[in-house]
Order: C-alpha cells, then sequence, then structure tokens
C-alpha cells in the first residue's frame, strides 16, 4: 500500500472515531437489554426497552456484517459472499471503466461542459496578460524544443536539402536576374553601386600606384629614360582618374548612360534570348552540383536546429519574445472577436468529440487494467479509507432504525393479544 497522504490520514482518524461511536453504542444497547431482561419479570413496562434493545443489537450486529463483507470476511470467517471488494477486483475495474465510458466520454456531456466554460473567451483572457502570455509561451518554447530534439535529423535534414534544391532548379533564374535589374534601375539603385564601384576603383589606383608604376619600368624598353617613363606613367594615370572621377561626378555622363542601356539590353536578353537563358540554366545546376553547395544544403538544417535550440532556452531571444507578443495579440483578438471565440470553442469541441469517440474505448480499458494490478488487500484498505466513515453511519442507522422496527413490533403485539 502506498504512503498515505495528509488527507488519508485525517480520513482514517474520522474513520476508528465513527467505528469506536457505532462499537459504543453496540455495547450500549447489549447492556440495556441485559439490565433490561433481568427487569422485565418484576416490571412488565421494561419490556418496551427489552424490545428495543434486543432489535437495535441485531440491527447493529446485521449491519456490521454487511458493511464488513464488503472489505472482508467478517471475523476472518470465509462466509460465501464476503470480502466482495477483493474477490471481485477485477470486475468492480471493469465495471467502472464501463460506467465512465458510458456515462461520462460522451459528446452530449462534453459538449454540454465546454459550452458553458466558453474557452476562447476564457483563453483569450488569459493570454492577455503578459505574465500568462510568458508561461505560454516557455509551454510553446518547450514544446518546440522537444519535438526539435526527438525528430531524426537525416530525415529532415534530407527532406529540407530536396525541397530547396528542387525550389532552386524549378526556378528559371534568367527571368528573376532581368526582373532584378528592372527594378534596381527603376529604382537608380544602379547607379548607387555604379558610384559605390567607381569609389572604389579610384582607391584601388590609389593604393596600387607604386605597383602600377613598378610594372610600367619592367615592361618600358632599356633604351627609353626613366623620366620620359614619369611623364608617361603621369599621364596615363591622371586621365584614368580623371575619367573615373568625371564618371562619378556627372549623373548624365555619356558612359553612364552607355551603362544603362547595356543593361537594359542585357536584361532584355534574359528574357528573350534562349542561348543566354539555357545558358544560365546550366551554370545554376553546376553551382548546384558543387561539392560546397551541396555541403552547405546538408548543413542548413543541422545550423537551424541548433540556433532554433539556443533561442528556444534563451527567455529574452527574438524568437521567445516573438512567441510571446504573438500569443498575447491572440489574447486581445480573442477577447475583442466573438467570431474568433467561436472558431476556438467549435476546434475544441470537435477535437474532444473525436478524442471521445476513438479512444474512449481505451479509457476504460486503462481502468480496468490500472485496477487490475492492484493488490486485492491494498485496494479493499484504500476504498474503505475513503468511505469508510460514511458506512458506520449505516451501522448507527441500523442499531436506530431496528430498535424502533422492534420497539413498534412489540408494542403492537402486546395491543394485539
Amino acid at each position: 500500500m502506498q504512503t498515505l497522504s495528509a488527507n488519508d490520514l485525517e480520513r482514517r482518524a474520522g474513520m476508528r472515531r465513527m467505528k469506536a461511536l457505532a462499537l459504543g453504542l453496540l455495547v450500549f444497547v447489549t447492556i440495556v437489554f441485559l439490565v433490561a431482561r433481568w427487569l422485565e419479570e418484576d416490571h412488565s413496562w421494561v419490556g418496551y426497552i427489552r424490545a428495543f434493545a434486543e432489535a437495535a443489537m441485531i440491527g447493529a450486529l446485521a449491519d456490521w456484517f454487511a458493511v464488513t463483507a464488503l472489505f472482508r470476511h467478517p471475523l476472518g470467517i470465509p462466509i460465501p459472499h464476503t470480502a466482495i471488494i477483493p474477490n471481485r477486483k477485477d470486475q468492480i475495474g471493469e465495471s467502472l471503466g464501463e460506467f465512465v465510458q458510458t456515462n461520462f466520454l460522451t459528446q452530449e456531456v462534453l459538449h454540454e461542459r465546454l459550452d458553458q466554460a466558453h474557452i476562447g473567451r476564457r483563453l483569450g483572457t488569459w493570454l492577455s496578460e503578459p505574465t500568462n502570455a510568458s508561461k505560454a509561451g516557455s509551454a510553446v518554447a518547450d514544446a518546440l524544443r522537444g519535438s526539435l530534439e526527438v525528430i531524426d535529423d537525416r530525415d529532415v535534414g534530407a527532406a529540407l536539402q530536396g525541397m530547396i534544391e528542387r525550389k532552386v532548379r524549378d526556378t528559371p533564374i534568367a527571368p528573376l536576374i532581368g526582373r532584378a535589374i528592372d527594378v534596381g534601375m527603376d529604382g537608380g539603385h544602379h547607379q548607387r553601386l555604379l558610384d559605390a564601384t567607381l569609389s572604389g576603383l579610384g582607391n584601388f589606383l590609389d593604393d596600387n600606384r607604386n605597383t602600377f608604376r613598378d610594372r610600367l619600368r619592367t615592361e618600358s624598353p632599356w633604351w627609353v629614360p626613366e623620366g620620359i617613363d614619369d611623364r608617361i606613367f603621369e599621364k596615363i594615370y591622371t586621365a584614368v582618374h580623371s575619367f573615373i572621377g568625371d564618371i562619378g561626378r556627372d549623373p548624365n555622363h555619356p558612359m553612364r548612360r552607355s551603362i544603362d542601356e547595356r543593361m537594359l539590353a542585357f536584361a532584355e536578353r534574359l528574357k528573350t534570348d534562349p542561348g543566354l537563358v539555357a545558358k544560365l540554366e546550366e551554370l545554376k545546376g553546376e553551382l548546384l552540383e558543387h561539392r560546397d553547395v551541396q555541403a552547405w544544403l546538408q548543413s542548413l538544417w543541422g545550423e537551424v536546429k541548433q540556433s532554433t535550440l539556443i533561442a528556444t532556452d534563451d527567455p529574452d531571444s527574438e524568437l521567445r519574445r516573438r512567441i510571446d507578443r504573438s500569443l498575447m495579440r491572440l489574447g486581445s483578438r480573442l477577447v475583442a472577436e466573438p467570431e474568433l471565440q467561436a472558431k476556438v470553442d467549435d476546434w475544441v469541441r470537435r477535437a474532444a468529440g473525436y478524442v471521445v469517440d476513438h479512444y474512449r474505448g481505451e479509457v476504460a480499458d486503462i481502468i480496468s487494467s490500472t485496477v487490475a494490478k492492484w493488490d486485492g488487500k491494498a485496494t479493499s484498505e484504500r476504498l474503505e479509507l475513503q468511505v469508510g466513515r460514511d458506512l458506520q453511519f449505516i451501522r448507527i442507522n441500523g442499531t436506530i432504525v431496528g430498535g424502533l422496527a422492534g420497539l413498534a413490533i412489540y408494542s403492537l403485539t402486546q395491543l394485539a393479544f
């Protein structure tokens, strides 16, 4: 038998008090009967007291036998049809499971209770509180973390890799690039890119001025004086630098217009030139087959999973904050939108109905199989602990009712004869 809780200990003490009271009442009426039987020959009216006490003893003993027979053999004697609970424990478990299944696990009962509960509105009110939303967010994060930890990484990784690879292969790259060029040119973004490129090219020339000068010195014939090389280099360097600067300063420079025309022509070719489209598709395929790209695709799920696990463990992570905010918004909507409340209530009703229809038999089996595993004696003691105090009132009432019945019968007999 399991260790008794504080409530069970209190029940045991109350049951013992009631047993003592019932036994004390039996002893009392027994003494009254003996005294009355002794005095009855001298005082005829004492017969009424004797009849009451005699019937009270019989009622007390009969009800003691009935109550005791539920849990054990009275006085340890194996009388047939006694110790009912220990001997019929398995049948009681089956009957209890069937009773719960038939009377509680029905759609009608659940729907009635759920309709009264207003789950959607109560859930919305609860989630509207930031503290509650945070608690619910922690539960969602725990569920997400648990799901990530039990799934097969190889299967998910392969599925994610295949999905991304198929999506990239099925998406024509040429129109996408052409559209990106059109959008970039419509917003003038290509000009800013060109400005950045020109600025970088100018800095590159400045940083490598000596390198270019040394290269010219190496390539120049030996008989050309170095002073002439310096003048030639300065002119070329200055001209290139000035040309780059002119393009950067003048938004209407012919070179800019030429670049615009070439980019527009290239964007149009991307949409209409089958040869160029085929080359880009071939290049895309080669890129996807490259071992570095394949390695990245294979590692993608592992990186996503690890990042998600770290985020779920951190209450201050962006993921956790987004979950909490989403739950609070859901709570606010549930409070303000009766239609959404009705949808949640209907979903809960349908989910509960599905569970009841498909799994109430399993619930009954759980009850019956659990009771079947219990020890008969321990089961009897546990049940007696729960209802034994109230059953002692049967003994007390039996004593009183039996005595009154005996008194009534004795009185009728005296009046009749």
